[in-house]
């Protein structure tokens, strides 16, 4: 356990859609200031991390695109600690690919690595409570030899959330008054029906897209899954530290664009959840604002000084700022209004997911404001 090197990656790609006009393909959300007026969501992801891992063993994992405004962000990071995958191919190869990167670099079989995967994109309260979590979740990684994800404790009958449903609580194991229990299961984001059932029954949580584990465990439980993939972490384990870029490439071009859950997490034979009590929010809409920004009298949120009178239950983001741009908003409700320099964005609040549609209709355009 001495020998043991505590390494954290944050998950940080994105196409800069979900919060458009705001977010472009390279500003997307977690390069935003949109749970703090201070920090980009990024930022504040690897600020939590850094009381438990030093700021030397802390990376990024992103898309090529994304590199440069990273660095330009001012992320107290090595430059090389931000990690570019050669192409799209969803989150488990992105694990794959920085999985091979933290071997190439730290040496060993990867039983000498502990890894925490975070994410750049949700609203964490408390941080203190989060990194007591993150310490329990990784010492059972170390310890048990698991795969251990975060289950949140749910708070409302959510579909929009995958969940973990674990095995009785009797068998857990208890790290720093935190409990790890064996996962009996996956499920999808279920019906609002089966949510409440969920919610019902107690032994079922949130799927916050977390993970620790040893490499060596993570490619243990490849072998057993995905053993292609275990493979490509090999063979471009070796063509880094060979200094053979175009391999790294030619390998990672192969990979199945699938996720870590399906690839891996649902088949794995060794997994355990830490419980996570902490506030947490995925912010995956405009309408998250609501629950991370303060409001006004009427339930507004307001940001950039727009006009907003006889109006209640919006959201009203004038991004360009009152002197550079004046933004009205009159006589409405639940509607989302985003205003930038060269965009403007009217959508009802339960309606905010389809966002999609007007950047789907501007790539068909080859609209400037992507």
């Amino acid at each position: 356990m001495s020998e043991m090197q505590r390494v954290a990656v944050v998950m940080a790609g994105g196409s800069g859609e979900r919060f458009w006009p705001l977010s472009r393909r390279t500003r997307p959300k977690q390069l935003l200031k949109l749970t703090s007026p201070d920090d980009t969501m990024l930022a504040e992801a690897v600020a939590r991390m850094t009381p438990l891992v030093p700021i030397e063993h802390i990376y990024v994992i992103t898309g090529e695109h994304l590199v440069e405004p990273i660095r330009a962000s001012g992320l107290p990071l090595p430059a090389a600690n931000i990690l570019a995958e050669p192409a799209k191919r969803n989150t488990a190869g992105a694990l794959a690919y920085t999985a091979a990167a933290l071997l190439a670099r730290y040496g060993g079989d990867g039983s000498n690595i502990s890894l925490a995967v975070t994410t750049a994109d949700h609203d964490i309260r408390e941080p203190d409570l989060f990194r007591m979590t993150v310490d329990a979740a990784m010492s059972s990684a170390e310890r048990d030899d698991v795969l251990v994800t975060l289950g949140i404790v749910p708070t409302r009958a959510e579909t929009g959330y995958g969940y973990i449903q674990i095995d009785d609580e009797t068998t857990s194991r208890i790290f720093n008054t935190v409990s790890v229990t064996p996962v009996r299961a996956f499920h999808e984001k279920p019906s609002r029906e089966r949510a409440e059932d969920f919610i019902a029954q107690g032994n079922y949580f949130w799927n916050c897209g977390m993970f620790f584990w040893r490499i060596s465990t993570f490619l243990g439980e490849l072998d057993h899954a995905r053993p292609a993939l275990a493979q490509a972490v090999r063979d471009m384990t070796s063509s880094m530290r060979a200094n053979d870029h175009a391999m790294v490439r030619n390998i990672f071009g192969t990979l199945e664009d699938i996720s870590i859950d399906y690839a891996l997490m649902e088949h794995a034979r060794r997994v355990s959840m830490a419980r996570a009590e902490f506030p947490w929010d995925d912010v995956g809409a405009w309408t998250a604002l609501d629950r991370s920004y303060s409001k006004d009298e009427h339930g507004n949120v307001v940001v950039g000084d727009p006009v907003v009178a006889d109006s209640r239950d919006c959201i009203v983001y004038n991004d360009a700022g009152a002197d550079a741009m004046a933004v009205g908003v009159v006589g409405v409700k639940d509607l989302v209004v985003v205003v930038t320099s060269d965009a403007v964005l009217v959508i009802p609040k339960d309606r905010a997911q389809d966002v999609r549609h007007a950047v789907q209709e501007l790539k068909k355009r080859n609209g400037k404001q992507l």
